[in-house]
């Protein structure tokens, strides 16, 4: 077992550890270069130089008390009013900034509970109605908070389903919730027509925008068919956007938006009787970074209407370009209708295994995404995928090539995690082992590895274990083909 790492006894040398952090990023996924899917949200070279002044002119700042900050008090308010005047909202619309998409989906559910707590106190066991579609965060926040999701089965075309969510509505309907568009695939939930009979029925309704929020708009003014989705249905009562994804602000950054004050009150914390003063908390966290809250508003002062309009057209053409290639090979298909930069696609029948071609590709330098119900790869084009992808596209027909001429071959690697997900029937299984893989994560007494060389590693595998259940589960599936084919 290794020694536990402490403080060093002495302070070192500034020049040292600056070295050692450029070392350290050398193992990470080269994400300006193109070979990244997601989870990095890039303009370009100086507009990052901007995030990063404006994010250092707040560094030290924090936004517990907005009275003593009026520079962040004033910079929140206007993100606030130019997210909800892109969203379409009146001049009642109003809501906070976050950390995030799930402080912000946390919020909206938090939000709704203490609402129906004060207005129905009769509901003891509050629920939550959405489509097996949506973000995982409205799960993780009702399990925080003691609520019920329902969750009804999507379409053909991974769309949610009015009717189907409609059936599942009681009496301790506290909330549905929807997509605008849905993370896995890009499609688009039928706002209106969910938002028809949650406003006939008097229920709130929260449309998930995190991923879609700053850039749905530009792709709607640009000619691309977007049913409405924002303020302007009647029914909708609040709306969550991720200002650090294609809102291009520095990581930490999200709007939440309530058609009217008579909802985000019930967001406010306040508590009367701590010794250190009265407490009151706008948002989930108490200290706030000033940094990010800057750093959105130059992003939006900097880029302007005409900016995000510009990048949105520069990407939605690539991303036509990129789904037509895709569906120009004979196996592959692609999952839904997406309405913006987002795609999903698959293999025909799952054959050749899908999982099996993202091995090859995560071996030729790629960091994917996969997806299961049904397995897939994700794909959320941006710029820096721009340039790259038609080496993209010729490792991917390579490795349906190599998919093809193995069909012997299981996904390993880190395809097995997520392979795993997807074949393995009993849901209480995947949970075990992705919980034993965090305990391994986070598990201090295990011998730490030693530092790798100084060069760029490809990502790390998934835990052995994994692997050898991924194949056996295979094999199962595979022989429960053959006798289904016999009979």
């Amino acid at each position: 077992m290794s020694e536990r790492i402490s403080i060093p006894a002495r302070g070192r040398n500034k020049d040292t550890i600056l070295d050692e952090l450029y070392k350290l990023h050398l193992n990470d996924v080269p994400w300006k270069k193109g070979r990244a899917w997601s989870m990095v949200y890039y303009v370009d070279d100086e507009h990052q130089h901007l995030l990063e002044q404006a994010y250092n002119s707040f560094f030290s700042e924090n936004y517990l008390n907005p009275f003593a900050f009026q520079s962040l008090k004033k910079m929140e308010l206007e993100v606030i009013q130019m997210t909800a005047s892109l969203l379409n909202g009146d001049e009642n619309v109003t809501g906070t900034m976050t950390s995030g998409g799930t402080e912000s989906i946390f919020l909206a559910v938090y939000t709704y509970r203490e609402r129906a707590r004060q207005l129905f106190p009769h509901i003891k066991q509050p629920e939550i109605v959405a489509s097996s579609t949506i973000h995982p965060a409205f799960e993780k926040a009702a399990h925080i908070l003691n609520i019920v999701v329902k969750k009804a089965a999507v379409d053909q075309n991974l769309r949610a389903q009015p009717q189907a969510l409609e059936k599942l509505m009681s009496p301790n309907t506290i909330l549905i919730a929807a997509s605008a568009p849905t993370y896995p695939h890009g499609v688009l939930d039928p706002i209106a027509e969910i938002a028809a009979f949650a406003l006939a029925k008097k229920i709130p309704f929260h449309v998930d925008c995190c991923i879609g929020g700053f850039m749905l708009p530009w792709v709607e003014k640009l000619g691309y068919p977007v049913a409405p989705f924002d303020f302007r249905v009647p029914g909708v009562t609040s709306i969550s956007a991720d200002a650090h994804k294609f809102g291009y602000g520095a990581k930490g950054a999200s709007v939440l938006l309530y058609r009217n004050m008579n909802y985000l009150k019930h967001q406010f914390y306040v508590a009367t009787d701590w010794p250190g003063g009265i407490y009151a908390s706008p948002t989930l966290l108490g200290s706030r970074p000033g940094g990010a809250i800057a750093a959105t508003w130059s992003a939006m002062q900097a880029l302007g209407q005409d900016g995000y309009l510009r990048i949105a057209e520069e990407i939605m053409q690539a991303t036509s370009q990129i789904r037509k290639a895709l569906e120009d090979i004979p196996e592959i298909i692609i999952l839904g209708n997406p309405v913006m930069n987002i795609i999903a696609y698959s293999t025909r029948d799952n054959q050749p295994d899908i999982f099996v071609i993202a091995d090859q590709l995560e071996q030729k330098g790629w960091m994917l995404d996969r997806q299961q119900l049904p397995n897939s790869i994700h794909l959320t084009v941006m710029r820096q995928n721009i340039p790259v992808f038609d080496q993209y596209l010729e490792d991917l027909k390579a490795s349906i090539i190599f998919a093809k001429e193995h069909p012997g071959a299981t996904a390993k690697g880190n395809a097995a995690l997520y392979g795993l997900m997807a074949r393995i029937p009993f849901r209480g299984m995947v949970e075990k082992n992705v919980r034993k893989i965090f305990e391994e994560l986070y598990d201090f007494s295990k011998t730490i590895p030693p530092q790798e060389e100084e060069t760029a590693s490809t990502l790390p595998p998934a835990p052995l274990w994994m692997g050898q259940l991924n194949r056996v589960l295979t094999a199962v599936a595979r022989l429960k083909g053959f006798w289904k084919k016999r009979r």
